[in-house]
Order: C-alpha cells, then sequence, then structure tokens
C-alpha cells in the first residue's frame, strides 16, 4: 500500500506529463502569449467555476485573510506562463524547457530565504546536476541571450509561485486556491490588456484548431491538472516538486517525437543529459526517504 508521499510522487509525475504537453500545445496554438495565457486562465477558472456551482458550492469559499496571497500567487503565475509561452514563440520549446531546469536549483538558494532554514548542499548539488543534465538534452543554443533571460526568469517564477503554494495549501482547500488564482491572473490579464496593451480584436481571434488545443490547454492541462499539483504539494517539499518539473523536458521533447518525428535531438547527448537527470532525481528521493526513516527511528 502507497503511503501519501508516494501516492503524491506519482500523481505529480503525471501531472508533469501532462505540463509537458502543455508546452507542445502552446507551440501549436497560433496565438500571441498574453492573448494565451489569458484564455487560459480564463476557460480554466470558469471550467472550475460551473464544477463548484453544480456540485460544491462551498470550495468557493476563501477566508479574507488569505486573499493578499492568493492575488500575489494569481500575479505570478500568470506571468510565469507568458514568459514561459512567449520564450517558446520566440526560442522554441527545446531551448526554453532547457532554461526552466534551473527551476530545482533556484529553489534551493531562495527557498532558504523565504522560509527561514538553512541552505541545504545536496539541494543544491542535485539542482545544479539536473540543470547541466538538462542543458545537454537539448544543446541550448545560448546566443539566443534575449530567449534565455525570459525562460530564467520564468523559471524563477516558477519557483516563486511553488514555494509560496506549498505554505499555503496547508491553509487554504487545494482547489479553491486554484480557482482564485487562476481567476485573478485572467483578470489581471485582461486590466493590462485594456489599459496598457496595444492588442486589436484579431489577436484574440482563434484558428481553426485553436479552439480544440486551447480547450484541452485550459481545461484538461490546467483546471484538472494545476488543482492535482497544487493538491500534491501538501505532501512533497518544494525542492522535490521543481525536481519533479525537471522531467518536463524529456517528456515534452517525446511528445514532439511523436507530433513532429524530431529525431534529430535522440543523440548520445540527449541520453548522457537523460542519464543525469534522471539519475539526480532518484539520488534526491532516495535521500529524502532515508533521511525521514531516519527521523521515524529517533
Amino acid at each position: 500500500m502507497l503511503n501519501d508521499r508516494s501516492k503524491s510522487l506519482l500523481q505529480y509525475h503525471l501531472m508533469v506529463l501532462i505540463f509537458g504537453f502543455s508546452s507542445v500545445l502552446g507551440a501549436l496554438i497560433s496565438l500571441s502569449a498574453i492573448p494565451l495565457v489569458i484564455y487560459r486562465m480564463g476557460l480554466a477558472s470558469i471550467g472550475l467555476a460551473f464544477y463548484f456551482i453544480l456540485y460544491k458550492p462551498q470550495y468557493f469559499y476563501l477566508s479574507r485573510k488569505m486573499w493578499g496571497k492568493v492575488f500575489i500567487g494569481g500575479i505570478i503565475i500568470a506571468i510565469h506562463w507568458v514568459t514561459f509561452f512567449y520564450a517558446i514563440k520566440i526560442a522554441g520549446v527545446s531551448l526554453t524547457l532547457s532554461m526552466m531546469a534551473t527551476g530545482a536549483f533556484i529553489t534551493s538558494i531562495i527557498e532558504p530565504l523565504l522560509t527561514n532554514r538553512k541552505i541545504l548542499l545536496y539541494e543544491i548539488l542535485f539542482g545544479g546536476l539536473t540543470a547541466i543534465g538538462v542543458g545537454l538534452i537539448f544543446n541550448a543554443e545560448f546566443e539566443q541571450f534575449e530567449a534565455i533571460l525570459i525562460a530564467l526568469f520564468s523559471a524563477f517564477l516558477s519557483a516563486l509561485f511553488t514555494i509560496l503554494n506549498n505554505q499555503m495549501v496547508k491553509k487554504v482547500i487545494p482547489i479553491t486556491l486554484s480557482f482564485y488564482q487562476l481567476l485573478v491572473g485572467a483578470l489581471v490579464g485582461i486590466i493590462y490588456v485594456f489599459f496598457f496593451g496595444e492588442y486589436a480584436f484579431n489577436d484574440f481571434q482563434l484558428n481553426e484548431y485553436d479552439w480544440i488545443f486551447i480547450l484541452i490547454l485550459s481545461w484538461f492541462c490546467t483546471s484538472y491538472a494545476f488543482n492535482i499539483s497544487i493538491k500534491v504539494m501538501k505532501h512533497l517539499s518544494a525542492f522535490t516538486i521543481m525536481m519533479i518539473i525537471n522531467l518536463e523536458p524529456i517528456y515534452g521533447i517525446l511528445i514532439s517525437l511523436a507530433i513532429w518525428n524530431e529525431r534529430e535531438y535522440m543523440s548520445l547527448t540527449f541520453y548522457i543529459g537523460l542519464l543525469i537527470v534522471l539519475g539526480s532525481i532518484l539520488l534526491n528521493g532516495l535521500y529524502k526517504n532515508k533521511k525521514e526513516g531516519s527521523k521515524k527511528q529517533t
């Protein structure tokens, strides 16, 4: 029988597979980054609202003292997705995801600063190794300086969001947290476009297959996956979550292989990087389990 942590690990691996599919959908959808994120978060929050109305009206309740943090979280995830999809649009899936792999390393540095815990050297070691592994997988084109900075900023926001939600999920029902953060992100995006953005009606028009991709991205890859990814935070540390997220580039490239048949990526470098990433994640898991076992024995 699997314990809560083991179940959460399996669930989160499935969610990261779905997130890997999200990056491919982002490349397929014709919209630019900000309209894409507004559609994604808006439709996802509407989907959750209908679920609440039909089955769980009590899930609309959110304590007043949590509103500030939820609002900040919604803005952070919205900007993360905008920078993520923008980097994909200008540099492609491979470079963007290779930079996103620095998330675990970034988490190992900023989490102790935000939560007042000591820096753990093994987290820096495993996080750094994983970033190296993913960099090898994609042979990232580091001459694309702008795209690299944007993707690195997106990775920083992802780490910050994970740390913030890792604390809030202990006080708020996960699906409620998901709904309000998605709603806040969508509303902030709409306000930005209305008052500051230089967008025309055509920028929000969807092409023939965009509606299908958008609905899959919004309801399956966001409403469902986003909620589950927050729910499992009750049993996983922020660093472990970011380590598993480092599998997203591998899942993304495998899905790209199936869709676009991009076999040029399947080189010796790919397998070396894959082994480094999987090895880092495995060692992190083993070390964590060993530490938990030692605590139970004492």
